[in-house]
Formats: C-alpha cells, structure tokens, sequence
C-alpha cells in the first residue's frame, strides 16, 4: 500500500524519520562532547596561566622592593633639591607599597581589583586600554 503523495508506504517514511532523529542526535551529542572537551582544557590551560603567575609573584614583589630599595640609596645623591629627592622617595614608597600588594593578592583578588577600578572609572580605563592597545601595536607592527 503506496501513501498518495510520497509513493512510500507509511512504516518506511517512520522508520526513515527514525533514522534521521537518531543520526540529528548522535551529531548533537558528538558536538555537545566536543564542546564540553574544550571547555575542560580551557579551564585548565586558565588554572595552568594562573599557578604559573601566582609562583611568579614572589620574585616579582623582590625585585620591586630592590628597586625601591635602590632609588632610596641613591635619591640623596640626586640632583635637584630636595624636590627631586622627596620624589624620588615617594617613588621608592609606591613600588614599596606595590610590592606588598603583589605578595598579599593571589591573581584572581588582584584581576578583581581591577574589574572593580574599570567600573568605578570605565572613561579612563578605556583611555588606558587604548594607549596600551596602540603601544602593543607599535612594538609589532613590521617596518
């Protein structure tokens, strides 16, 4: 017995249905696994990057305070008055202080810092992006 308009008999056109429902969801779980593979290696690349740049933070923060260690054995011999010298200490200070918020701040606390600073000032925050993205242009754009 033929259907009308198909010229299939009607179990054949079910079974095809079928077919093609069970084919559409091996495709969508195939992707749907594929999918949840990559996230997983995000994820762990990002806990990788982050390990990484947190055991970086120590050797980091000396390295400030050597400096700011440096600029005051040498701010008194500085030329320029006590102006330059009282800079160059308030400079020293500021890496100082740097320095201990690099130790105290594991990266997601210091990434949160940031968030927090973009949205109480986004206008400068954007300047800065922009002066950052055009160095960084600059440095690797071919002459």
């Amino acid at each position: 017995m033929a259907s009308s308009k198909t010229g299939m008999v009607p179990s054949e056109s079910t079974g095809t249905a079928s077919g093609l429902t069970d084919a559409a969801q091996s495709v969508s779980d195939k992707v749907s696994d594929t999918a949840s593979n990559i996230k997983q290696k995000v994820s762990d690349a990002g806990h990788q990057a982050s390990g990484q740049i947190n055991a970086k933070r120590g050797p980091a923060a000396d390295a400030l305070e050597d400096a700011a260690s440096t600029i005051h054995e040498k701010a008194e011999s500085l030329p320029g008055g006590d102006t330059v010298r009282s800079v160059a200490h308030s400079t020293a200070e500021k890496l100082e202080s740097t320095a201990d918020y690099i130790r105290e701040h594991d990266i997601r606390s210091m990434l949160s810092d940031v968030e927090d600073v973009v949205r109480r000032n986004p206008g400068p925050s954007l300047l800065i992006a922009a002066a950052v993205g055009f160095l960084i242009g600059r440095a690797f754009r071919e002459e």
